[in-house]
């Protein structure tokens, strides 16, 4: 009775049954201890998977990169053209320069990046002045020019001779202001519920095109009222008495023609020698047809055809942009432009394009209010010279 209760208390217990007690100790504690680091582990997984998605994230998308038909934004998209339906565009949050997805105050939504890219592509390459003048993206309502006409004060200098100082600044401030271009295609709804229709495709093809023409016109003629001033709206004198804030004129000598070559020749004298380098001659077909016939003294064409596939063609070695808003060759007409038209043009727009849906002002057809802001002026007046088809 007494040895089998000194063994239940622990006292004089076996070494077998003693040893086997310690190991069921150690293995609990080794447990336990497992347990813990693995839940550490688990931790530090985490926290790394959280830092590596943020990283993702905040990687910026490429706007010109591989069109992705399942992206988010452009399923969004799609779903808002075709039916109507922004519930995936009020939803989704993009990181990127100018895909904020947000409700403008009239109710529409930002193009996605593909689309966006083939209105820009196209209108880029266009024949337009756009193609050749200093383009600009701003985030305001206007963008100023400032042009200093002051000249730096120069001289040799001696040991005890004065420098001369230089005058107090003049500065000139351009003010080119943004107006809205806009343009209404409209579609069956029959057609956009058809799966096989590329709706962004067609829609960015009709914007472009609309977008295009009007800015051509306009960079050109433009009267500057709730449209871009064009070069040719500018006030143009006598290259002979030409002042800040006109266009030099060089005339022709005969009302309505040209003459002959050498008016060309005096066109591309008339331009500084700062600005030759970088000039291009802008006239439309019509004129292109006449001036491609005129022969020097010895009988060569002053105009050469491009050497290689897409090269504008050369007049006098420099190349020529055809613009069919340019007028025709008539008596008194400025229908022949050469200068540096990325020194003399500024094109300013903003970066975003919006479309807002309209399924109720044309039933059964769908509208589709796309809109941008885009300015342009002349932004150096001694950049730009005219060819007049006058007398004097």
């Amino acid at each position: 009775m007494t040895t089998e209760t000194k063994a239940r208390t622990g006292e004089d217990m076996p070494p077998v049954a003693e040893m086997r007690e310690a190991m069921g100790g150690f293995l609990n504690e080794f447990k336990g201890f497992r347990a813990e680091i693995s839940k550490r582990f688990q931790q530090q997984d985490d926290k790394m998977t959280m830092i590596e998605r943020k990283s993702l994230v905040q990687g910026r998308p490429h706007l010109a990169g591989e069109r992705d038909s399942g992206a988010p934004h452009r399923k969004a998209f799609d779903a808002y053209l075709r039916s109507g339906d922004d519930d995936g565009l009020r939803g989704l949050e993009m990181e990127g320069k100018a895909l904020n997805t947000s409700v403008a105050a009239e109710g529409g939504y930002l193009v996605d990046p593909q689309t966006s890219e083939t209105i820009r592509s196209v209108m880029n390459s266009t024949a337009s002045i756009r193609a050749i003048a200093n383009v600009v993206t701003v985030e305001a309502t206007s963008f100023d020019v400032l042009v200093d006409h002051t000249d730096v004060g120069h001289g040799w200098a001696t040991e005890t001779g004065a420098v001369a100082e230089s005058d107090t600044p003049v500065i000139d401030r351009i003010s080119i202001a943004l107006h809205e271009l806009s343009a209404l295609p409209k579609a069956s709804q029959r057609l956009l519920d058809d799966s096989a229709f590329d709706v962004e495709g067609w829609l960015a093809a009709r914007i472009a095109d609309r977008f295009a023409r009007a800015e051509a016109a306009a960079f050109i003629s433009g009267d500057g009222l709730d449209k871009p001033r064009g070069f040719l709206s500018r006030p143009a004198v006598d290259n002979a008495v030409w002042v800040w804030g006109n266009l030099g004129y060089v005339p022709t000598g005969v009302a309505g023609d040209l003459g002959g070559p050498d008016p060309i020749v005096d066109l591309v004298y008339a331009l500084g020698a700062e600005y030759r380098a970088n000039a291009t001659f802008v006239m439309n077909s019509r004129t292109a047809g006449v001036v491609r016939k005129l022969k020097d003294a010895d009988g060569r064409f002053l105009w050469s055809d491009g050497l290689a596939a897409g090269e504008p063609a050369r007049l006098m070695g420099y190349p020529v942009l055809v613009a069919e808003d340019m007028p025709d060759i008539a008596a008194g007409a400025d229908a022949i432009a050469f200068g540096d038209f990325r020194a003399g043009y500024t094109v300013a727009e903003r970066p975003d394009l919006r479309i807002l849906r309209d399924p109720f002002s044309a039933k059964p057809h769908v509208l589709f209010y796309a809109t941008k802001r885009v300015g342009g002026d002349v932004s150096d007046f001694k950049a730009i010279k005219l060819l007049r088809f006058a007398a004097a």
